[in-house]
């Protein structure tokens, strides 16, 4: 089959679309199955919350290291697969008889997600000119906000009318269609042939991530401490190593000599923290305390992402104008008074305080994330274009690793290893109000690393 060279174009645009929407409309969608998987499988707080953290801890672990290994190899085989193995470990899933078999299906899902989104934009940037980029990417995030908005209200009716299996079975068959369609495309794109890979660089850095949050969910336990403090120890002889590496996977000059890069990335790992495990949380409140069935629970979570997709645009265009770090820092006030109110729930709070809640957050998010983005981006030089998205993405899911390894570490103290039944819905409470209270306290300190990037319009960001 003979693909003209706009073809070829169309055809990433394609997959790389497709595969932009699949990871966010999958995990909201698994977040408001998760009650039905605990009855189903007989899981714990604990356990269930390794199903959504295993996915992301694998997918962080994995993404620089197989994005560095398809910059060398050549990005479109690993796309391929990566659809394969993701494609595959999805249909595990659907087949899982037990906890450990889902959470372990869960985390080959994550390396093949990394593969995906580690070479898709990467392959979306290198195959349309300079002057269509902004464009492309753009139909990239809308797609991204589709899949958070529809994923919430389409989980919940899978889940309530087919069961939660049919949540992974949508997203194999729409896995499988994406891998075929890139093995349809010729190029390969391997962009610096030839250069060294870093193995210990990698080792040492998914080492000390796997630690810590291992370490997290493992606490109090005197075992915890020392997998969490050989964890941090890694991450340390990391850093150092990456200083002396002649091929770093990560470029830590760029975060050393260039402030507003820093702090900008920073301010995003802190956002994220502080954010992604809120729809987990809500959708264990609101069906397990609030009774509401799994559609029910889907129409709410809904409103964040709905909000999110309708003003990130328009944030975007006005930290074109203003400077992002006021736009970004107002977005994160608004999150900090969101999370805040989330404090103060109980089993008697209503819907329109919840509502209420998730639309502030919302719009939070959006004022953020945008103008974040494009102070990262306008931070650097167009040389340091895919390291500075490659890092974006990595802050991402970093963050949101760690938000969730803060929920197990909170979950392991108060709950326990025990199921979530009617007579421990009190302590599933409790730990969600001290959860919001950790996470706002954590959103305070990203304003201040927020302002602290100083202004990007200006040429003050020393390139």
């Amino acid at each position: 089959m003979k693909i003209t060279h706009n073809k070829t174009q169309q055809y990433i645009l394609l997959v790389t679309t497709l595969s932009s929407f699949l990871t966010p409309f999958m995990g909201s969608a698994v977040n408001v199955a998760l009650p039905a998987i605990a009855k189903d499988l007989s899981m714990t707080a604990l356990s269930l919350s390794w199903v959504a953290t295993s996915f992301i801890l694998a997918a962080t672990m994995t993404l620089i290291p197989l994005g560095r290994l398809a910059d060398i190899y050549g990005r479109k085989q690993f796309y391929v697969y990566g659809g394969l193995i993701f494609t595959v470990a999805t249909s595990f899933c659907i087949l899982s008889p037990s906890q450990f078999f889902l959470i372990a299906a869960r985390a080959v899902q994550g390396v093949g997600g990394a593969m995906i989104f580690g070479t898709g934009t990467a392959m979306l940037v290198s195959a349309y000119p300079l002057e269509e980029r902004g464009k492309i990417i753009g139909i990239n995030v809308a797609a991204v906000y589709i899949g958070l908005t529809i994923g919430p209200f389409v989980g919940g009716l899978l889940t309530q009318h087919l069961g939660w299996r049919f949540i992974f079975l949508f997203t194999a068959v729409l896995g499988l269609i994406i891998t075929l369609i890139a093995t349809t495309i010729k190029e390969k794109w391997s962009a610096v042939n030839g250069k060294g890979f870093d193995l210990s660089g990698s080792l040492l850095y998914a080492f000390a991530l796997f630690s810590i949050i291992y370490g997290l969910s493992r606490l109090p336990s005197l075992n915890a401490l020392f997998l969490i403090g050989m964890g941090v120890l890694c991450l340390i002889l990391f850093i150092v190593h990456e200083l002396k590496s002649l091929y770093p996977l990560v470029d830590m000059l760029l975060f050393l000599n260039n402030k507003a890069f820093a702090f900008s990335n920073l301010a995003a790992l802190i956002n994220y923290c502080a954010t992604f495990a809120v729809t987990f949380l809500l959708s264990l409140y609101l069906q397990q305390i609030k009774m509401l069935t799994p559609s029910q629970t889907g129409s709410i979570l809904v409103a964040a992402p709905v909000v999110q997709a309708l003003l990130s645009p328009v944030a975007g265009k006005l930290s074109d104008r203003f400077e992002p770090q006021f736009i970004s820092s107002t977005g994160m006030v608004l999150t900090v008074i969101g999370l805040v109110l989330l404090i103060f729930l109980n089993s008697h709070t209503s819907i329109e305080y919840v509502f209420f809640c998730l639309i502030l957050l919302g719009i939070g998010f959006a004022l953020f994330s945008s103008p974040n983005v494009n102070a990262i981006m306008s931070a650097v030089e167009k040389k340091y274009y895919g390291v500075a998205s490659a890092t974006v993405a990595t802050m991402r899911l970093t963050g949101q690793m760690f938000s969730m390894g803060i929920t197990m570490l909170v979950f392991a103290v108060i709950l326990g290893d025990y199921p979530i039944s009617e007579a421990n819905t009190f302590l599933l409470l409790k730990s969600a109000k001290f959860i919001f209270a950790i996470l706002a306290f954590i959103c305070c300190v990203g304003i201040f690393a927020s302002l602290a990037r100083g202004k990007i319009h200006n040429g003050n960001n020393n390139h």
